[in-house]
Formats: structure tokens, sequence, C-alpha cells
């Protein structure tokens, strides 16, 4: 039963963080302009919100989420202006190509950065609450057991999902000069820039 419920949790994992968003954006951009640790750290922070709103979703938190459900016009806000942060700053980066495996400042930087963007999408929380809902795992069934595979799961899978999407952009890492670089980073904060102001709009 447990190991079921692990590996429909990963499979709920994976399938949310699986579509290319800003954050898929962000990840590629930096393993291939800062390394695969790099890239690998930036989807650590997503699948580690992941993991707290499968966690207030398992365990049945409701007012935890009926108040994040409320805020969701402040979350989008916050996460938009961030957006726009993030994807002028990446527009304007300069190619040194610097790794950042051993800089600690600049992975916490990358786990928090991409963390923080998770957690201000409500639509991650309204996606949970759905699901696990309808599988029926929730804390008024008192399954705190299920509840916690459910969540590891998820957490395992979007891990999956980030390995595999920081591996397969450390490919064209070697293969792309400074020039190269530029243009990455002018594409990728633009398209960042982009997702922020369409989070705005949505807004007014």
């Amino acid at each position: 039963m447990e190991l079921s419920l692990l590996l429909k949790g990963a499979l709920i994992g994976f399938s949310i963080a699986a579509p290319v968003g800003p954050i898929g954006v962000l990840c590629i951009r930096r393993t291939i302009a800062q390394g695969r640790i790099a890239g690998f750290v930036s989807g650590l922070g997503a699948a580690s919100a992941d993991a707290i709103y499968g966690c207030i979703a398992g365990f049945g938190l409701t007012f935890i989420s009926q108040f994040l459900v409320k805020q969701q016009n402040t979350l989008s806000l916050v996460g938009g202006i961030f957006l726009l942060y993030l994807g002028i700053k990446t527009f304007f980066a300069k190619s040194s190509g610097e790794k950042l495996e051993n800089n600690e400042k600049g992975l916490w930087s990358a786990y928090l950065s991409t963390f923080f963007l998770t957690l201000t999408n409500p639509i991650t929380i309204l996606s949970f609450v759905a699901i696990f809902a309808g599988m029926g795992i929730v804390s008024e069934s008192g399954d705190y057991l299920s509840a916690s595979m459910l969540v590891l799961g998820v957490f395992t899978g979007s891990m999956l999902w980030w390995g595999l999407l920081s591996g397969g952009a450390s490919f064209f890492q070697k293969k792309i000069n400074a020039g190269g670089l530029v243009w990455i980073n002018k594409i990728s904060g633009l398209i960042i820039t982009v997702f922020g102001v369409v989070a705005l709009f949505r807004l007014f």
C-alpha cells in the first residue's frame, strides 16, 4: 500500500513539475551558464516548495490552504514582480561562465529563488488540494503514514524531473561559447519577463 502511494506521489510530483514554465527556463539557463549543480539546486528549491504544499494538502491543513487561496492575488502580485526582477537580471547578466558549484552563496540564491517562486504560485496549492482530496488522502482520515508516503513520492518525482532537466541541459554547456551564452541570457530573461508580465496582467 505504502509503495503504491509512493509511486502515485512520484507520478504526481513529476507531472506537476514537468510543464515548462519560468522555473524550468531558470533551471536550463543556470545549468548552461553556471553548471549542472546550479541547475539541479534550482530544481531542488522548486521540489522543496512542492513538498511543503504536498504536506499542507496531504495532512489536511485546511486553514493554511484556505488562507493561501484567499491570498492568491497577493501571492500572484509578489510572484509576478519577482519574475520581472529575475527576468531583467537574467537579460543583462554577464556571460562570464563562472561556475557556482563551490560558491555556497550562489547555490543558496539559486535554491531560494525557485523555492520562493513556487510558493507564490497559487495554482500549485490548488492542484495538490484537488489531487489529494480526489485520492482520499487527507488528515481527516487520520492516515498520516499514507499522507507522508504520498508527500515523499511527490518530492521524489519532482526531483526526478529536475535531475533529468539539468542533466539534459548540461550536455549543451561545453558546446556554447561566450557569445552564445549572451543570447541564452537574453532569451531566457525575455521569456521569464513575459511570464512575469502575464502573471501581473491576469490580476488586472
